[in-house]
């Protein structure tokens, strides 16, 4: 029964994702220049807990924030809140990550300074921190290229609607051969810095609107036959470096820029909702790893895909 449901699955994503390439490569590519990118959009307290609430729940969930918080607030009649917006918020997921994972962030920095001064290089904690700082440099370092070559990035026809849903059901079925081939023998004291490397390159596919930095790791994780609440675990100490920078950055340049009490407001209480509901997020996550696959996220993936896609082919949403 699981395997036919699973060749079941993989015969509809690829002719989904085929179809949805196939059919609407000129949308995504005449997508009109998106303007909502820049600076923080005005909105009320309302639109930022909602916002926040949205951030929390889908940053840590194999299903792309990013995604979300761009379809959830054009189909609401708000408009897109920007990049700059989504950006800063993400670091109320970070507060999250941090207040979760305390206990064991201080034992890994605890464990990493005895280890150097020991210089017990062998040391478990000194590697982990070491695949975490391993893994983060590949995102960082394409990050930086793309900020190079393509400047106008987030406003180009790659944050387009129909172009995030493609990422989504291309990223559905990524994760259901994941599912279907990792082997899940590895826990996470079997972690290697080869792994946070591997993990990190699968971070850098995050850099595309629509595929989800949680997805992507998660996916990357199984494919290296670690548990999924391993790879979900790992994914989340692994993310904090990223995340931080990315908010700091847009922070910074948001603060630079000039904001009002008026907007500020709005965004500090979205990034406090954001916090809340991330850890929230965490917390349910990995205790549904530990005895369910990932099966609902990746139909929930292919859906979602083909509901944005469907709803612009009607007329329903405009390819923003």
């Amino acid at each position: 029964m699981a395997l036919l449901k699973r060749q079941q699955f993989v015969m509809l994503s690829a002719v989904s994702a085929a179809l949805s390439v196939a059919a609407f490569p000129l949308q995504v590519l005449s997508a009109q220049p998106h303007t909502g990118g820049e600076g923080v959009q005005q909105m009320n307290i309302l639109q930022a807990i909602i916002l926040g609430f949205v951030q929390g729940i889908t940053e840590f969930l194999p299903i792309s924030s990013t995604a979300h918080l761009k379809v959830v607030p054009v189909v609401l009649g708000w408009g897109d809140p920007g990049v700059a917006f989504t950006a800063i918020i993400q670091l109320g997921s970070i507060a999250a990550v941090l207040w979760y994972f305390w206990p064991d962030l201080a034992r890994i920095i605890k464990g990493s300074a005895r280890a150097i001064a020991l210089k017990d290089y062998n040391d478990y904690d000194l590697r982990l921190a070491l695949g975490i700082i391993l893994g983060t440099v590949p995102i960082v370092f394409f990050g930086l290229l793309i900020k190079k070559f393509i400047p106008d990035f987030d406003n180009s026809p790659i944050r387009s609607l129909s172009a995030i849903a493609i990422a989504s059901i291309f990223m559905s079925l990524l994760l259901g051969l994941a599912e279907q081939l990792g082997k899940r023998q590895r826990n996470f004291e079997k972690l290697t810095m080869k792994d946070g490397l591997l993990m990190g390159l699968a971070q850098c596919l995050a850099l595309i609107p629509g595929v989800s930095r949680s997805g992507s790791t998660l996916t990357g994780g199984l494919f290296m036959g670690l548990e999924r609440e391993t790879a979900a675990r790992f994914s989340f100490l692994l993310g904090i470096p990223a995340i931080t920078l990315a908010g700091l950055v847009e922070l910074k340049d948001v603060v630079g820029a000039g904001l009002s009490s008026d907007a500020m407001i709005p965004l500090v209480v979205g990034v406090i909702s954001a916090a809340i509901f991330s850890y929230i997020a965490i917390a349910g996550l990995l205790r549904f790893l530990k005895t369910q696959s990932t099966w609902v996220f990746i139909w929930y993936r292919l859906v979602f895909g083909v509901a944005i896609l469907g709803a612009i082919s009607a007329g329903l949403l405009k390819n923003i």
